[in-house]
């Protein structure tokens, strides 16, 4: 079977990027990847001339586009079906791919407040941290207190097994880390099983290469 392309954007920047280029790598699927740096003047243009959406990421594969992190871990999941991708457990995987949809759609204070940067020294935002994202690290606490107490059992990460729910909330443990954030022991021990996987480390590599910056990412 062909290996398909991933479009990505920055590695120290682009949370969206990270999510899937995680989630295939963990899975073990082999693939290409293409940046386009998000601070490129010509990104729109480029982007355009792949997907109408004008974002990245984007996997291309025998002449299909999927231009969307969660529908490209679920074609993933559907191409590469021997691959672990979700949980095996139908309970674990409904809770997964709800975790993931929330993650997707919510936790707009975090991101808005404390961007993605894998460079940024770990220390607190000068004008402190807003209630909004402390709230969202409230529920991310809950939602991992849940899933690994009724599926993680003695393994690390979230349902168990590492899977795409891991990939996708690994950007959320980067703000967490690069922010300060006052995490419980249990998120610290969570957060310290994904930075240690194969895949966050050659993420992070990529990232720590990258010279470019993006203004609007550099949080003080």
């Amino acid at each position: 079977m062909s290996k398909p392309l991933l479009i990505i954007g920055n590695k120290n920047y682009s949370s969206w990027s990270m999510r899937p280029w995680l989630a295939l790598h963990m899975a073990g699927i082999a693939f290409d990847e293409k940046m386009i740096r998000l601070e490129d003047p010509r990104f729109g243009a480029k982007v355009r001339k792949i997907s109408k959406a004008m974002q990245v990421p984007v996997l291309l594969h025998k002449g299909l586009m999927i231009w969307d992190t969660l529908a490209i871990v679920e074609y993933a999941a559907e191409t590469w079906s021997t691959k672990k991708i979700w949980p095996k457990k139908i309970a674990a995987r409904a809770m997964a791919r709800s975790a993931c949809a929330e993650m997707h759609a919510g936790f707009r204070a975090i991101r808005n407040a404390c961007p993605v940067n894998l460079r940024r020294d770990h220390r607190s935002l000068k004008a402190g941290t807003p209630e909004a994202v402390l709230k969202d690290l409230a529920r991310f606490e809950q939602i991992l207190a849940d899933s690994r107490g009724q599926f993680g059992g003695r393994k690390p990460f979230m349902f168990g097994e590492l899977s795409a729910a891991d990939a996708y909330f690994a950007p959320l443990c980067s703000r967490l880390q690069t922010y300060a954030l006052p995490t419980k022991k249990a998120t610290r021990d969570y957060m310290k099983a994904v930075f240690a996987t194969e895949a966050f480390q050659a993420w992070k590599a990529g990232a720590a290469k990258e010279s470019w910056i993006v203004p609007e990412d550099e949080a003080d």
